[in-house]
């Protein structure tokens, strides 16, 4: 989600790439920075922190020329710092590189490339993109690019600018947003529109594979071959705000639908031929888990619940008992923590307060722990002896979407990783598993697809009063979070129960037109929860059931049935929760709530 800009033509580059990066201000960043060319040299100036640092760097430096690139940088590989930030010079200074996604391979080719007498400044897997660039370079910097493509693998999109070839910025991109806006006897480069809005509308969307070679006057798109390609030129109708959301009307609505993209990232270089998990900073060795008898998972609001599914798929596959607290409760009740126990800390943001107490008294009693965030360098990543990052990318709403997706697939990828060490888990379903998990992104990309059923649902019962939401096993876990999502965005009464409870006091509380959503996906459990069903549905509530593609056995019990794709039953969180989240969505839409920013609430709670 980092953001580029780029710009060539008549006009000085420096006040209009740092005009077009605070318009991308919005995607989230913790360093930025500019290059720009200029009688044979390109210029850098780039410093952690917020844009006014930035700015203040530029101020005091002369940045004359009119082509250059610019980045905000929100950090991946290398926490973030001077050094991490973009843009990224080759060894010789001769190229300069911005560029947003992972490079999954980048390792190896550093390897390679120090071998070669490259040198490094930063950790970063951009570096090794310039460097590359450098040592492919023959005077066409074109001609390097599509040679460098052909090695590198991952997700990226590409600005380039190389001092011998001052007439031109090269572009590429896979799997990571870039727009070329077309201006008059000038053009230009983003990962989003609100970056160029001001100076054009008009904008071709690059495609996977796609290089485009942007002059002052011209822009020239070919394919990593080397073949012309023909795009249509689109023009931008949104306003300013509306275009930021990439045109949805709430940031949130954006997020549920970015899900797809989220979960492929973080499922990225992770799943080796299907029957190898690796988690980059989790150093657990077989020989530390031999030494583990129990696991705590420690987080608050949306991460607990992601934590509660953690804990049914851990004990499940790897057959270590685990135990998930809120995090604010954890740190007071003297937790019977040791050297045996293994704590697994979540936070998207890694800086939840509560959340770096727990960590830091789990460490106190001896336990190791792992931080699962979605921010590089942040206090959780610092302090845990491992970390496992998700990368979602920024989170603009205060509800959270796609970072509990990522968390549950980071979740997903530590039990199996576990499982595997301690021989808990066959080769079989090791690959079973991983086949499914890559399916994902498609399955949820279905549901966003068909949402008009959970939108034209949300129009008709928004005025609900109180909302139950039960399930069994996995479905109770989900049911938390679709819970919590409908009341703090909504602010309609909701809670989740165990469908097994409901004889012990909650049916009291279910009346002739109770909205109830029963969660039904677990086949194991499945008999079970449609007598809960019919339990409420004898009580006169309002049964709306979420199950599987091709369980029809619901569809004479309840009012409606809401279909959710096939799926191993470990994976079915990561698909039941999308209607979810769009039904508290539509529901506080069709009320009229502030949905990004509900009452009371804050995006990241860093006070006790």
């Amino acid at each position: 989600m980092c953001g580029i800009v780029g710009y060539i033509g008549d006009k000085q580059a420096t006040p209009i790439l740092l005009e077009g990066l605070t318009k991308l201000e919005y995607r989230g960043y913790d360093s930025a920075g500019i290059a720009i060319l200029n009688d044979g040299n390109i210029n850098i100036k780039k410093a952690k922190g917020r844009l006014n640092v930035l700015k203040e760097l530029v101020e005091k430096d002369n940045m004359e020329g009119t082509i250059g690139i610019g980045h905000t940088r929100w950090a991946t590989h290398g926490e973030p710092s001077d050094t991490n930030s973009h843009p990224h010079l080759s060894q010789s200074g001769l190229i300069a590189v911005v560029h947003n996604g992972i490079i999954e391979n980048y390792l190896p080719l550093k390897k390679w490339l120090l071998e070669e007498g490259y040198t490094f400044k930063s950790e970063t897997d951009t570096e090794v993109v310039a460097n590359l660039l450098e040592y492919y370079y023959n005077g066409d910097i074109v001609e390097a690019v599509k040679k460098v493509l052909d090695r590198i693998e991952g997700s990226y999109a590409l600005g380039v600018l190389c001092k011998n070839n001052p007439d031109m910025i090269v572009a590429a991109r896979k799997e990571a947003p870039l727009i070329v806006g077309i201006g008059n006897g000038e053009n230009f480069i983003a990962s989003d529109i609100p970056a160029i809005l001001k100076h054009t509308r008009n904008v071709y969307f690059l495609d996977d594979h796609e290089i485009a070679i942007i002059k002052k006057y011209n822009v020239e798109f070919i394919d990593m071959f080397g073949r012309q390609v023909e795009k249509s030129l689109f023009e931008v109708k949104w306003d300013v705000e509306a275009a930021e959301k990439g045109g949805y009307e709430h940031f949130m609505i954006k997020e549920i639908h970015e899900q797809p993209s989220a979960i492929k990232d973080t499922l990225r270089g992770r799943i080796i031929d299907d029957s190898e998990i690796v988690l980059d900073d989790v150093k657990i060795t077989k020989e530390d888990l031999e030494k583990i008898d129990k696991i705590f998972i420690v987080a608050c609001g949306t991460a607990y619940h992601a934590g509660v599914v953690g804990k049914y798929v851990i004990e499940n596959l790897a057959r270590i008992p685990v135990e998930v607290d809120v995090a604010s409760e954890f740190r007071y009740r003297n937790p019977l923590v040791n050297e045996r126990t293994l704590t697994i800390v979540i936070s998207q943001s890694g800086e939840t307060a509560d959340t770096i107490a727990a960590l830091k008294e789990a460490k106190k009693k001896g336990s190791r722990v792992i931080a699962i965030t979605n921010v590089v360098g942040s206090s959780v990543s610092r302090e845990a002896d491992d970390v496992l990052y998700t990368w979602a990318g920024p989170e603009i709403a205060v509800a959270s979407t796609k970072a509990y997706t990522t968390q549950l697939i980071a979740l997903y990828l530590v039990a199996m990783d576990l499982a595997i060490k301690r021989g808990t888990i066959t080769k079989t379903k090791v690959m079973e598993l991983c086949t499914e998990l890559k399916k994902l992104p498609e399955k949820v990309q279905y549901l966003l697809d068909n949402k008009e059923t959970i939108q034209k649902f949300a129009y008709e019962h928004y005025n609900a009063k109180d909302v139950f939401y039960i399930g069994r096993g996995l479905d109770y876990a989900v049911a938390m979070e679709g819970s919590l999502k409908l009341k703090e965005i909504s602010y309609i009464h909701s809670e989740a129960y165990p469908a097994g409870e409901l004889k012990h006091g909650t049916l009291a509380l279910v009346e002739e037109g109770t909205l109830v959503i029963a969660l039904a996906t677990q086949d194991d459990l499945f008999e079970k929860m449609l007598s809960n069903i019919k339990e409420v549905k004898a009580r006169g509530g309002f049964l709306v059931a979420f199950a599987k593609q091709g369980n029809l056995q619901l569809e004479d019990v309840v009012d409606k049935v809401i279909y959710i794709p096939e799926t191993l039953k470990e994976l079915t969180p990561v698909l039941t929760v999308v209607p979810l989240q769009l039904l508290a969505y539509y529901m506080a839409v069709e009320k009229g709530c502030d949905v990004d920013k509900p009452r009371n609430l804050a995006k990241s709670v860093t006070v006790e």
